[in-house]
């Protein structure tokens, strides 16, 4: 279960990726990895989900993050994608 202190995490850092940061990452970084930290408004940019989360974690050891990837609805693809 997620716990309210996540979703508000979550949804503060979707907000700013929609609001300040989609257009410049997806134009300049398509496919990459953005951990987004709300309290600050910093982004960490990665090659893998691992590279992002730790960039992060290696300035703001404490606080939430929240991981996407750039360019697409969600961090994480299962299955077959139908294009």
């Amino acid at each position: 279960m997620v716990s309210e202190q996540t979703k508000l995490v979550i949804e503060r850092a979707k907000t700013l990726y929609e609001e300040k940061l989609r257009d410049d990452l997806e134009a300049e970084h398509q496919d990459r990895f953005v951990a987004i930290e709300p309290d600050s408004g910093e982004y960490f940019l990665g090659d893998s989900f691992d590279a992002a989360v730790r960039a992060a974690r290696a300035k703001y050891a404490t606080r939430l993050t929240h991981t996407v990837r750039i360019g697409h609805p969600t961090a994480f693809h299962i299955g077959l994608l139908e294009r």
